[in-house]
């Protein structure tokens, strides 16, 4: 299913090889619009991921501080989200447009 991170109407991630971890969807790098996220000073620890860093996303004049969120390192158990980056604080993790549609299609 191919999955959009929407943020101030602007599609800042968008891909259909999203991996989904405790309800949230981790989008490829290479799947981001790097030109909407500015480095963060910030960094959590998560007991079972390891340490977190992230991304303040900026679109048009609109912020949300720390709305990204990745594992550079992450621990042997979430292996799985290296290179990949989360959502929150106001960006939108949704269906792309018209995903249902094609999904639904049969083969004539």
């Amino acid at each position: 299913m191919r999955m959009q991170a929407v943020f101030n109407n602007v599609v800042i991630a968008e891909s259909d090889d999203t991996v989904v971890v405790e309800g949230n969807h981790y989008f490829p790098a290479e799947s981001l619009d790097s030109s909407y996220l500015v480095a963060s000073s910030t960094h959590s620890l998560c007991p079972w991921k390891g340490r977190a860093s992230y991304y303040t996303v900026q679109v048009d004049g609109v912020t949300s501080r720390d709305a990204a969120w990745f594992y550079p390192k992450p621990s042997p158990l979430a292996r799985r989200i290296k290179g990949r980056v989360a959502f929150w604080r106001g960006v939108e993790v949704r269906r792309a447009p018209g995903e249902e549609t094609l999904r639904s299609r049969t083969p004539q």
